[in-house]
């Protein structure tokens, strides 16, 4: 359907010296794309572990980092396109790796010197505002990226016309699977953000300095050299995360920073009182005594004489040393090794009784291994404003608990906070956390604590905690009868319990209503017309659906069911695999992989395919994506003995392999079927690629798994696929 006059609008503007021709179709130049690969995805990720930890990231923070990038990127490859009419192409290719290399450290500087100063101090940061910040932190770098891509299959339509498109999309997911594993296995958890991001911008001045070597350049060789050689002695002389880390906390002392798979800590204040941070997110202070008193006794009122408690995360908070009141031995399970670190260096005594056992284990996975029985099990966790937080709030989790309860056990956990009234979004998050509870246990007794208290059990339960502790002669300094007597007053205790409601939904693993309330609360404790939001978002993608041609089309809802489907997978890696949260990045490496192997085995193949192998992709997509949950809930049936869980993560692995495959395959054929020129079809073919990725993670994360759940999504996800399948057949057949 395409003749080589039709593709060679990169030949139409001669080339100024037939060397640049030469060394920019050679082996040299395919590396500096694979490179641009490379420095992409670990740029990628390592600005939006920034950025999510910056701005106390949750699903809604990561939907739009994520989104924004790609949508960026889709806008860059559009306005790529007038890099078909350059002459000077080599010069432009080896000046954009120079300042993608340099990018990424301007970018973070500056977001770290300009968090506290655009926006107020400790405060939260809104959709709106986040949304813009997004924008302008990973405009200049995504926007280069994206009309590099097009201009590097300009180039490469020189030479071979046919392969280009396909060409530079496979050369760039190699160096994105190389990218994906050295962060995976090595970067991430040993180097600060900014010695992550020196080791792409040595890849990209090192190769700038090589292509312009071999093509005769030998002032940029030597300029890109030099560059490269301040980058290494810069990175390593000062240390400028260091410098950087006191924008984000002025006036504090910071005693600690490390960086571990699971984010970055900070540890600030002096020996009196120290406050642990992760993400930017306060974890605890060591001397909040109220918070600890709140966490432990209301829970061990029920149960003084318990003799085996557990304790899901806060151990060096002071909880469980707080839990040594009563006779119990207590189990502390802490999945960061480095929490736990941390907390010997610095406050040694929160762990020193011989009745306190910790393990360097995710909670959830204790619980389902579990061989004791527990009397009390105490969740001492932040809101599940995450999934990785919500695996601990759902049904299935408490039907675990439940397992390992003693008979007539207590199980403890916090969820909102409430202040003296009670907000139609707290009433939703504590009628959905008391309907979920009571598909498990018996009773519920709702707590108006500084934080919603929910105390679940077979067995009885009081609100007379005073009592309980003065007859268990428990001494403490706050949670004395004065303070319990107005805490937990009879109009407090009514107005919760006018929030429970029968009908209300259940949080589950695979559908986190829990996540998306807390949304709704944190927007609303922000002003933020969420509902508006979400309207946007909807409209986008409609009017994507309605305008877009059948090749438009097919791109933008395989880049969706490429998004979309990949948060699934990741979803489903944290709840059933929580425990090893940071191989997660191994998803996307294996993604990666996918769509090299894909695009590679179609980039050989396109002389014998057509619309209708077209067709045939969409349609292998969407049935993808309809059998996905049933695979991801028979995956959560299995064993959890280490080999089943071994297979489990092979399995998780293999089907981003299978998905990105599919996904690899689509561009380079959609490209060879559009017959257009290049510059026309690839910058095309890449905004509907990035739009239908941005919107898919976006919308995806951030309000349909959390509303409708994985299921829905899924099944939506492999209907637009079906659907843009039977456009492109009948398109065709109407076009031969």
């Amino acid at each position: 359907m395409n003749t080589q006059s039709e593709v060679l609008d990169a030949s139409q503007v001669p080339w100024h010296d037939e060397r640049s021709a030469a060394a920019l179709a050679g082996w040299g130049y395919r590396l500096a794309i694979v490179g641009l690969g490379f420095s992409a995805l670990v740029t990628q990720v390592t600005l939006m572990r920034e950025l999510v930890g910056a701005l106390a990231g949750n699903e809604l923070v990561f939907g739009i980092v994520l989104g924004t990038w790609l949508l960026l990127m889709g806008i860059g490859a559009a306005l790529g396109r007038a890099t078909a009419r350059l002459r000077w192409r080599l010069e432009a290719f080896l000046a954009a790796q120079a300042l993608l290399a340099v990018l990424p450290w301007v970018s973070v500087w500056m977001f770290r010197w300009l968090r506290n100063v655009v926006f107020l101090r400790g405060a939260a940061i809104g959709v709106t505002e986040t949304a813009l910040c997004c924008l302008a932190l990973l405009a200049p770098y995504c926007l280069l990226m994206g009309a590099v891509l097009t201009l590097a299959t300009v180039v490469l339509a020189s030479r071979r016309p046919q392969q280009a498109i396909g060409g530079v999309y496979y050369l760039d997911s190699i160096g994105g699977v190389a990218g994906g594993l050295l962060f995976s296995l090595v970067l991430v958890g040993r180097l600060d953000h900014f010695r992550i991001l020196m080791v792409p911008a040595l890849g990209n001045l090192v190769l700038a300095a090589w292509l312009a070597r071999v093509s005769g350049r030998r002032v940029a060789a030597w300029v890109a050299g030099v560059s490269a050689a301040a980058v290494l002695i810069a990175g390593w002389r000062w240390d400028f995360d260091a410098l950087s880390a006191r924008f984000l906390y002025p006036g504090q002392t910071i005693v600690h920073r490390a960086g571990s798979p699971y984010g970055n800590l900070v540890v600030t204040g002096s020996p009196r009182e120290y406050t642990f941070l992760e993400n930017g997110v306060p974890l605890f202070s060591t001397q909040n005594l109220q918070q600890v008193e709140e966490e432990v006794h209301y829970a061990m009122a029920q149960r003084p004489g318990a003799r085996q408690v557990l304790l899901v995360g806060g151990a060096i908070s002071g909880t469980a040393l707080e839990l040594t009141k009563y006779p119990a031995v207590i189990d502390c399970t802490e999945l960061d090794p480095m929490v736990l670190e941390l907390g010997e260096r610095f406050v040694p005594a929160s762990l020193d009784h011989p009745r306190i056992v910790v393990h360097n284990t995710d909670g959830r996975l204790w619980v389902r291994r579990a061989e004791q029985r527990y009397d009390v099990v105490l969740i001492n966790l932040p809101d599940p404003s995450t999934w990785q937080l919500n695996r601990f709030y759902t049904a299935e989790f408490f039907a675990e608990v439940k397992r390992c309860l003693a008979p007539g056990g207590v199980l403890s956990i916090s969820v909102g906070r409430y202040e003296n009234r009670l907000n139609p979004e707290l009433a939703a998050l504590v009628a959905v956390t008391d309907r979920t509870l009571r598909t498990q246990f018996a009773r519920v007794l709702i707590l108006p604590a500084d934080r919603v208290r929910f105390l679940a059990s077979d067995g009885p339960l009081s609100d007379d905690v005073a009592s309980s502790l003065e007859a268990a002669g428990i001494a403490t300094r706050f949670l004395n009868r004065r303070y319990l007597r107005a805490t937990l007053a009879d109009d407090r205790l009514a107005d919760l319990r006018r929030a429970v409601r029968d009908d209300a939904p259940v949080n589950r693993d695979f559908n986190p209503i829990l996540t998306f309330l807390l949304l709704r609360y944190w927007a609303s404790q922000l002003d933020v017309k969420f509902l508006l939001f979400e309207l946007v978002l909807g409209a986008i993608v409609l009017v994507c659906l309605v305008r877009f041609r059948p090749l438009s089309l097919a791109v933008f809802t395989t880049g969706w069911a490429a998004s979309a489907l990949e948060v699934v997978l990741l979803m489903g890696f944290q709840v059933l695999f929580g425990s090893v949260y940071h191989r997660v990045g191994l998803v996307v490496t294996m993604f990666m992989l996918g769509l090299a192997v894909g695009s590679w085995a179609m980039n050989r193949a396109l002389a014998r395919r057509g619309p209708r192998d077209l067709a045939r992709i969409q349609w292998a997509i969407g049935l993808f994506a309809a059998g996905l949950p049933l695979v991801l809930h028979g995956l959560g049936r299995t064993p959890s003995g280490p080999l089943a869980m071994a297979a489990s993560q092979v399995a998780i692995y293999g089907l981003a392999l299978s998905l990105a495959v599919l996904v690899g395959m689509e561009f380079p054929l959609a490209g060879r079927i559009d017959g257009r020129a290049v510059a026309a079809t690839t910058s095309r073919l890449y905004a509907a690629d990035y739009l239908g990725a941005a919107l898919g993670a976006l919308v995806v994360s951030a309000v349909l798994i959390p509303l409708w759940g994985t299921a829905t999504v899924c099944l939506l996800t492999a209907a637009l696929n079906l659907a843009s399948g039977a456009i492109v057949s009948v398109w065709y057949r109407a076009t031969r």
